[in-house]
């Protein structure tokens, strides 16, 4: 996401930050992103053919916030085309929203490879 949109622009003049925004800038600083990442980044898809991937930190974050709001697949692809301060966190725009299915296989890959605790410990 390279140049913000005139929606963007106009939302970025909202003063007083949700909850939610609040929340998601904590996590941003506080989850390690980079060691996740890397951890991930051998598994995860490199095909220079076909429609190109997410990007890894995109789907990571998707992946988190699914857990954090307990939302299904298909309910947080919806939250992805409603709530701005989510696609900014996860760093998407309007224009290319992962689908219901391509959030489930990236979960089903950090669950192929034994990577879900890693994103997700348990208490």
């Amino acid at each position: 996401m390279n140049q913000i949109s005139f929606l963007d622009a106009e939302y970025n003049q909202n003063k007083k930050k949700t909850r939610r925004e609040v929340f998601l800038e904590s996590m941003e600083q506080v989850v390690p992103w980079k060691r996740l990442e890397k951890r991930i980044k051998k598994h995860y898809s490199s095909a220079t053919t076909g429609r190109p991937a997410y990007p890894l930190s995109s789907m990571l974050r998707i992946h988190c916030m699914q857990h954090w709001y307990n939302m299904s697949d298909p309910a947080m692809e919806d939250a992805l085309y409603e709530i701005h301060s989510m696609r900014k966190f996860a760093g998407l725009s309007l224009e290319r929203i992962p689908d219901e299915t391509t959030i489930l296989n990236f979960r089903h890959l950090l669950e192929r490879h034994k990577l879900g605790a890693c994103v997700m410990p348990t208490t």
